[in-house]
């Protein structure tokens, strides 16, 4: 995952352009994405598909032909989105278009113009200081004409159609763990899924721009929308902070109480919050007209580190061992989401008896149960068919790996019979 964000980070991407077709392809190599494409001035709810943006150079050069600020040294010193420009003008008209952060000097803002053409730079604070009266070049040598959107869509099958949604932002240049940590995850998540023996779910995976991309998707698969029945936005995964879960618009859909769940018992730090319409692309798939059960998976979240938005938001932010433990819990939230299901107790008048079924231990009188045969009465008195697996799980207080073990041994035994 560090390796992916690594060969990533250099990419000046945005919400259109060859610098996120660049990412897909290099994603298309280690899953099958599909690349799709929709063309600029697309009609997509109350919005249209900008204009593609393609940027080869951006620079604001001295007297001396230095360049002060150079965009190939990094994809963050042009405001992102920057209109074509080619002029010669002294500092004091160049100041209005420069855009620094006084309070840390030494980094570089990440600033956009999406939605309103205009040009500008940004540079570290104590550079733009240090510069000497005197006119400058400025060059940003770009272009803002008809192309398309690109977005990547990975669909992994299962045995029913039903979906989970897991979606992540592509758009943002050189950030890595906002939100290159999400790609990589999101990679690895899916290589972990293909590689289910079997999956009840089929997964939906969006790589994705900010905003506009959620639209367009949302926009353009309205038969696709009623199968979601579960879903994740996926960003700043790789910080060594602890874990921030931001629930859907509905509070306690399954896909919450999953995450919850899986938090709890992983014993890592982590916060749960409730939905609130700002953010990242689960406020799209919350908005009123879909409400689909999407939440937001963080470790600190968007504009809680310092590093947020700027050049201090680097390799070295994100940490394998964070990226690994933010896999795990994944996995264990889609464990949940996949085992979860509703019995009925096929002997349900008294306790049947255990132990000549090999289930419950032969030596009895200990003041404690183990967790497993303690689970294995928890899935029996509760399997009336008003109870999920999940739910029981909750309620004892158990791990939900336990208690599914335990219903699966249990209907091996024929004490169980699922329930649709």
């Amino acid at each position: 995952m560090k390796a992916l964000i690594t060969d990533l980070y250099p990419i000046c991407r945005s919400i259109t352009g060859e610098g996120l077709r660049e990412t897909l392809r290099r994603l298309q190599r280690l899953v099958p994405l599909d690349i799709r494409e929709v063309a600029s001035g697309t009609q997509v709810l109350d919005w249209t598909v900008p204009k593609e943006w393609s940027i080869r150079d951006a620079y604001v050069a001295d007297a001396t032909g230095k360049r002060v600020i150079d965009f190939k040294k990094s994809s963050l010193h042009v405001l992102n989105y920057s209109a074509p420009i080619r002029k010669r003008m002294p500092l004091a008209d160049l100041r209005d278009h420069l855009h620094t952060l006084p309070d840390h000097p030494d980094w570089v803002p990440y600033r956009t113009s999406y939605y309103k053409e205009t040009w500008g730079f940004c540079a570290a604070h104590r550079v733009v200081e240090a510069l000497p009266a005197g006119d400058y070049d400025v060059v940003i040598d770009s272009t803002l004409a008809p192309g398309a959107l690109s977005y990547g869509e990975l669909v992994i099958p299962g045995s029913t159609t039903d979906e989970v949604l897991i979606s992540c932002h592509a758009c943002h240049p050189s950030l890595a763990n906002d939100n290159l940590s999400g790609i990589a995850v999101a990679v690895a998540l899916a290589d972990v899924l293909a590689a289910l023996p079997k999956r009840r779910f089929t997964y939906r995976f969006l790589f994705i721009p900010g905003t506009i991309g959620s639209i367009t998707w949302l926009a353009t698969h309205p038969d696709t929308i009623p199968r979601i029945r579960h879903g994740l936005v996926l960003s700043c995964v790789g910080d060594g902070g602890g874990f921030t879960y931001k629930r859907s618009r509905r509070g306690n859909a399954p896909v919450d109480r999953a995450v919850a769940h899986a938090l709890r018992h992983s014993r890592a730090a982590h916060t749960l919050r409730d939905f609130v319409p700002y953010g990242y692309d689960e406020r799209q798939y919350c908005s009123p007209g879909f409400d689909l059960p999407v939440g937001c998976f963080m470790r600190t979240p968007n504009g809680e580190y310092p590093e947020y938005h700027t050049s201090a938001d680097n390799l070295d932010l994100v940490r394998p061992a964070a990226l690994e433990e933010s896999l795990g819990v994944l996995r264990a939230i889609v464990a949940v989401l996949e085992g979860d299901g509703r019995y009925r107790n096929t002997s349900p008048k008294g306790e049947p008896q255990l132990g000549r079924r090999g289930l419950y231990g032969s030596t009895g009188g200990a003041a404690h149960l183990p967790g497993f045969e303690f689970a294995l009465l928890w899935v029996l008195n509760f399997s009336d068919g008003a109870h999920s697996l999940l739910d029981i799980a909750e309620r004892a207080g158990l791990p939900f790996a336990t208690i599914r073990g335990a219903a699966d041994a249990l209907e091996a035994q024929g004490l169980l019979e699922a329930l649709p």
